[in-house]
């Protein structure tokens, strides 16, 4: 992907706004594809703008988030009454009060099942997002041992896969939430924690229809850079499916 060296450039694209648009501008930049500054991204729910702080560090300011229904409660077997919220942050998250055993990397099989079991139980109960959306995101939380974190998650994404970061769109729907119970006032930072120890600060402000403009703070590296060869006659150079 070449884009014109400007301080406001669109990357137009169908990825996710959590982690992957700090990961694309920071490589962007490696790359010297982009300047440090402002860029637009164009996602399939909205365009984000994001600032490039520095070689590793970007902004985004996500699109508008809420908290549709709160203080939920689902049966789940094996679980039991799990309460929760639903929110918007660019996908449908249920945000579960409490966590079904400790966050931390030795469980993450065991909070896979529960966190999957909990998606399945909303289905079967009609829990959804608006219109009918599926709440396809599932996050757990729980206090860090850390004094600078407010919070530590896991979040369980489509397919059962969980997230390594703290997710943006998960880090938007809890500060939603947050703004809802009237816990966090606009302009204050949220430190939110991942199930591996890594970090985004988040904030917001109010929209003028009342939910809320998250803005997320994150960093990214680069650990690699590869050259995929296309030789002539492979029959899977544009690969399977």
């Amino acid at each position: 992907l070449r884009l014109p060296v400007t301080q406001q450039n669109e990357t137009r694209g169908k990825q996710r706004m959590e982690q992957c648009p700090i990961g694309i501008l920071v490589t962007l930049y490696h790359l010297g594809e982009i300047d440090l500054g402002t860029h637009l991204i164009e996602t399939p729910v909205g365009t984000v703008k994001t600032v490039l702080k520095d070689p590793n560090e970007v902004q985004i300011e996500n699109v508008e988030s809420y908290c549709l229904y709160r203080d939920v409660t689902v049966e789940v077997p094996s679980l039991g009454r799990v309460s929760g919220d639903v929110a918007w942050g660019g996908n449908w998250f249920f945000l579960a009060k409490d966590a079904p055993m400790e966050l931390v990397p030795g469980n993450i099989e065991e909070l896979t099942h529960a966190a999957w079991a909990v998606r399945k139980a909303l289905t079967a109960a009609g829990i959804t997002g608006e219109d009918g959306s599926e709440i396809d995101h599932i996050e757990f939380f729980q206090g860090s041992e850390s004094d600078h974190i407010d919070s530590r998650n896991f979040v369980l994404c489509p397919g059962g896969a969980y997230d390594r970061s703290p997710c943006g769109t998960g880090t938007s729907a809890k500060l939603a939430c947050l703004a809802e119970a009237g816990l966090l006032e606009p302009g204050r930072k949220w430190v939110q924690e991942s199930i591996i120890g890594s970090s985004f600060k988040g904030s917001y402000e109010f929209a003028d229809n009342g939910r809320i403009i998250p803005t997320i703070t994150g960093e990214a590296y680069i650990y690699g850079d590869t050259e995929l060869i296309v030789q002539p006659g492979d029959p899977f150079a544009d690969g399977i499916g």
